[in-house]
């Protein structure tokens, strides 16, 4: 198991457009075929990526998820492995809760930095995909880029729902819009933008069968 990167996954919020199965937990408690609930995707990539140090981001509704964390992921006591969990907290210098996905992310850099790793892994709780993050991690380190991003190709008619970047012809990342309304997207229905998952490790752009490395 690599100690060279630490993943973060972040717990998500209200998560509307799944109601009424966020009534009462957060979307990556949400269940998935059977007694798997949607958090386990990140983890089990992470787990099969060879990366079994965890940290996960709580903070709306998070009892379930919280409960599903804890009674399921359990190590050797001999081994370096974890999946903690880091619930929204305050404290005599930061009296707020978290205020969206990168505040999340600073607020807990004093949990996350005592620990030795070289590059930190940031994913979603709440997408069903399959990636194996250490060929990610290899372009990222072959790019020399300070950050990447893995993203999905939508359309004009997806894209007002996602954050959306644009990137030059060498990959890199020359603006982001959160969730930019119609007008400000390229015209015609077929244009392809780009979701942008918010992951540091590097970066697949599906584009039918072709496969592209972003950075920034």
């Amino acid at each position: 198991m690599s100690k060279e990167i630490l993943s973060v996954i972040l717990g998500g919020g209200a998560g509307t457009r799944l109601y009424p199965l966020t009534a009462s937990r957060s979307k990556p408690a949400v269940p998935i075929a059977g007694k798997y609930r949607l958090v386990d995707i990140p983890i089990s990539n992470c787990l099969n990526s060879g990366i079994s140090r965890m940290f996960v981001l709580t903070q709306y509704n998070s009892a379930s998820l919280n409960r599903h964390i804890k009674n399921t992921y359990h190590f050797s006591a001999f081994s370096s492995a974890f999946v903690d969990i880091l619930a929204a907290e305050q404290t005599p210098d930061n009296p707020t809760w978290y205020q969206g996905t990168a505040d999340a992310v600073r607020q807990c850099l004093r949990h996350i930095g005592p620990f030795d790793s070289e590059y930190v892994l940031i994913l979603s709780g709440d997408q069903l995909y399959q990636m194996d993050f250490m060929e990610m991690l290899d372009h990222h380190k072959k790019s020399g880029a300070d950050i990447s991003i893995a993203t999905i190709p939508v359309n004009d008619k997806e894209a007002s729902d996602f954050g959306i970047m644009k990137m030059d012809e060498s990959g890199f990342i020359t603006s982001f819009t959160e969730k930019p309304k119609k007008d400000m997207l390229p015209p015609g229905s077929a244009t392809p933008v780009m979701r942008c998952r918010r992951r540091e490790g590097t970066i697949w752009l599906r584009w039918g069968s072709i496969s592209s490395t972003v950075s920034c």
